[in-house]
């Protein structure tokens, strides 16, 4: 079983993660976190696989949480969650140590893929290639 852990500021959407995610037989939620602080007390409290991390939130934004969840519980793989897509915004979450970036966009079945790749310490990015980006220097589903 995967333990996920849920980091967004908008409750709407950590409810509708959860209920996407628990139709998977290998996916459990364990805990919701609404900002970076609240995940790095609740990374400590129930341990999840994975975390899906908002890159933009108040206070602790997700790249700065990220880079600390990352230092502190190297076990726990995180995978940005955004709707943004900028070059600085992937460049962060690449330097605060993500398993993986994904788009709110993302198809329900790709999401879950990512989840069970980043379990397996496997990187997956999933993006629209901003002007300028060669997708040659992303990582790609399925090769780490």
């Amino acid at each position: 079983m995967i333990r996920v852990l849920l980091v967004d500021d908008h409750p709407v959407v950590r409810v509708g993660l959860r209920g996407m995610l628990e139709s998977a037989d290998d996916l459990r939620v364990v805990g919701e976190a609404g900002s970076g602080d609240e995940a790095l007390v609740l990374v400590a409290a129930v341990h999840p696989d994975v975390v899906l991390m908002d890159l933009r939130m108040p206070g602790t934004d997700g790249a700065t949480a990220t880079a600390r969840i990352v230092e502190r519980f190297p076990q726990t793989r995180v995978l940005v969650l955004t709707t943004y897509d900028t070059d600085a915004d992937i460049l962060r979450a690449i330097e605060a140590g993500a398993t993986g970036y994904l788009l709110k966009d993302t198809p329900i079945g790709a999401l879950v893929e990512a989840i069970r790749a980043a379990a397996r310490a496997r990187p997956y990015w999933r993006h629209r290639s901003p002007p300028g980006w060669s997708s040659a220097c992303a990582p790609r589903p399925g090769n780490s």
